[in-house]
């Protein structure tokens, strides 16, 4: 099984949808490199493949299929939700990767583009459809995570620059960035949601470091996709403050609005695939007949539907010209495919049986034991699965505020 046929999908795109979905099957079948067809991309893929993914981004981007949603005027290409959906079900039927910009397209830059100056617009989104800056992100620090307001590192304003002192932990993509976006607290009397100011700071200056030291944090998988942060005098330009000096809160909000629902209408595709893979896994092992094993995958393919019927009902919103519930949408979407994704590895490693206590040479890990450790974080990364139940309850539903502890 690959993407939903959008030819007999329930959603009535409209005529325009359907021409810009034939444009990109017709631009794919022209310029999809076949070495990349089929091919999984790893969260940090080999120097080789890397590579490869490197020069397809570049195709990309001079095919103006990079940063896709955003303005045409600012270098995006101005899609429609609906049409980004389109696009990423047609490279899923194509079988290649629909390659982005990481954090710097899907999180700083709908940031950018609600809250920044023209100017801003103009300098900063440029190099992020390029590929220049590459962005990781600074917001979680060892007394702030779920509660993101209580943050400590600070920023003083010394001139015209923003001089900027403190610790952040769980820095993503802190490995392959040259830049951060990053909250830090520069009126320390305000009260917590307030004072607090979002700030892009480059990690080096005329090629020298700028004062922001990493260390790795090394997950269960082995993998140090994370960091910790340690900040010290690190400056940069209060041009490059987002929103206003001590205005970072409601910019943060669109970021984590973003990162927590914007692949809502897409990520069944991708369960998809990964429960295909499962299956075969099952039929390899000769459990495909056993009872309680076909109970588990039934549960599995209808929870995915669940996600797939979620992600058409928020397109035909859009096709619709309604907006959707967004703040419900970012925190229903989030718990739902974290905690079937926790779930599904689950079942996956039970279903492997004691072969999945077993790894390679050096902690060497097969897809699902990758998965199961991977997957712990998923229900706490972005907001907790507490957090967002508590966001639905009071800022949707209306509900009395939870009682402290």
């Amino acid at each position: 099984m690959t993407a939903p046929d959008t030819d007999a999908s329930p959603i009535g795109y409209g005529e325009a949808a359907l021409e810009f979905r034939d444009e990109i099957r017709d631009w794919l079948r022209r310029n999809a490199p076949e070495h990349l067809r089929g091919v999984p991309v790893p969260r940090v893929p080999a120097p080789d493949l890397k590579a490869h993914l490197d020069r397809w981004a570049d195709t990309l981007t001079e095919a103006g299929l990079m940063c896709v949603a955003w303005p045409r005027e600012y270098g995006g290409r101005g899609l429609s939700g609906v049409e980004v959906a389109l696009m990423n079900e047609e490279f899923d039927r194509a079988g290649v990767p629909r390659l982005t910009r990481g954090m710097g397209e899907g999180l700083v830059g709908p940031a950018v583009i609600a809250h920044a100056t023209e100017e801003q617009k103009r300098r900063i989104l440029p190099p992020i459809i390029s590929g220049e800056h590459d962005y990781c992100q600074g917001f979680s620090e060892p007394g702030a995570g779920s509660d993101l307001a209580g943050l400590r590192t600070r920023g003083e304003v010394d001139g015209t620059d923003l001089v900027i002192n403190g610790q952040k932990t769980w820095t993503s993509g802190y490995y392959k960035a040259n830049w951060m976006f990053c909250l830090v607290r520069t009126d320390p009397d305000a009260p917590k949601h307030r004072g607090i100011s979002y700030v892009l700071l480059p990690l080096q200056v005329d090629g020298e470091p700028n004062g922001v030291e990493f260390r790795p944090i090394k997950r269960m998988t082995g993998q140090a996709l994370f960091g910790e942060s340690f900040l010290t005098d690190a400056r940069t330009p209060l041009t490059n403050v987002i929103g206003g000096l001590h205005q970072g809160w409601r910019v943060a909000m669109t970021t984590l609005g973003s990162e927590r629902g914007g692949s809502a209408t897409t990520q069944h595709v991708a369960f998809e695939r990964q429960f295909w893979r499962l299956v075969g896994e099952v039929r390899e092992r000769g459990l495909q007949d056993d009872v309680r094993v076909r109970e588990q995958l039934a549960w599995a393919w209808s929870q995915i539907q669940v996600i797939r019927a979620n992600g058409l009902g928020l397109v035909a919103d859009l096709a619709a010209g309604r907006s959707g519930q967004g703040l419900a949408n970012g925190s229903t979407s989030k718990i739902r495919w974290s905690e079937f994704q926790r779930r599904l590895a689950e079942i996956a490693m039970d279903l492997i049986g004691p072969d999945a206590l077993v790894t390679g040479t050096g902690y060497e890990l097969g897809e699902w034991q990758d998965e199961f450790l991977a997957t712990r974080s998923h229900t706490i990364w972005g907001g907790t699965a507490e957090v967002q139940r508590n966001i639905i309850a009071e800022r949707v539903l209306g509900l009395p505020k939870e009682t402290a502890r």
